[in-house]
């Protein structure tokens, strides 16, 4: 997937395993496919979930859960990744390392939720909790988080080389109209809000039918909440897009800066990512593009 990650497999993980919790050594390892774009899962038994930056950058998403997530949780109306133990490198592996409780569920790319409008609520619910929580002390925007809840204008030139590189591939008048009103939109100038910053389907578990948890918390940071607003787009359909818009009570400002923010990641991706090295991104990525352009709102 990226020319530079490293190759993880259940031998090294073992490996880990033996050397720093000889406890769970011997309990039975399955990896979680497919691959997330930046770390390696590996179910441990019925009860915990290894997780693995494949590359360097990832070293500082995961020691920022680590210290984070245990804070938020209580907060929330959703399960989170609840980390169990912190592992360090060994075996031929030169980063830390976590393991997580397992969290029951499916990704909503494969399980969708049966009730879309209940959806719309559970995520809205869901994000001003997260919203509410006191930002003090909370990381900002950086490379930590890839720059998600940072001001747009930052995310200009890689937009725009973006949809330059896939011009014989998309709309680009129509992407490049969305994304300049997202520019033009007046900034947020109220406090930061705590944002997931990447709401995706691929992100969010589900079962029996319903939201139950929100996982990959990678993209954690203070600032911006339309990072968190994207959720409209990419995984809302138009329908529900209006009862999750006034259950969260988004102003027009956020809501201009949000369908342009989905623009922005969806292009990046699809100018970074093909159907061989992530198709599950890739496809979601061209859905997003294509809800955004639907919607006149």
């Amino acid at each position: 997937m990226h020319a530079d990650e490293l190759q993880i497999d259940e031998r090294l993980v073992r490996g880990l395993l033996a050397e720093q919790f000889p406890e769970w050594a011997e309990l039975p390892i399955e990896p979680v496919l497919p691959w997330g774009t930046d770390n390696a899962l590996f179910r441990l038994g019925e009860e915990m979930v290894a997780r693995l930056p494949r590359l360097d950058r990832t070293v500082a998403t995961l020691e920022k859960e680590r210290r984070w997530l245990p804070k938020l949780a209580p907060h929330l109306p959703l399960a989170v990744p609840s980390p169990v133990a912190e592992g360090s490198g060994g075996a031929g592996y030169p980063f830390a390392w976590s393991v997580y409780r397992w969290l029951r569920g499916n990704n909503a790319t494969v399980a969708p939720v049966a009730d879309e409008h209940g959806l719309a609520r559970d995520l809205a619910r869901f994000i001003s909790a997260l919203q509410r929580v006191d930002p003090a002390g909370g990381p900002e925007p950086g490379e930590h988080n890839f720059f998600r809840g940072c001001p747009f204008e930052l995310r200009d030139e890689g937009t725009r080389v973006s949809i330059e590189s896939l011009a014989s591939t998309i709309d680009a008048e129509a992407v490049t109209a969305v994304w300049e009103a997202a520019l033009g939109a007046p900034k947020w100038e109220h406090d930061p809000v705590w944002i997931h910053g990447d709401l995706d389907g691929r992100n969010l578990l589900v079962v029996d039918g319903r939201l139950s948890a929100v996982i990959d918390w990678g993209g954690l940071g203070v600032g911006d909440p339309a990072y968190d607003v994207m959720v409209a787009w990419k995984v809302l359909s138009g329908e529900a897009r209006e009862p999750f818009r006034a259950e969260l009570g988004v102003d027009d400002a956020t809501w201009a800066r949000a369908r342009g923010g989905t623009i922005s990641q969806s292009l990046i991706a699809l100018s970074y990512y093909t159907l061989e090295t992530n198709p599950v991104l890739v496809r979601e990525a061209e859905r997003w593009v294509a809800e955004v352009l639907a919607d006149r709102s």
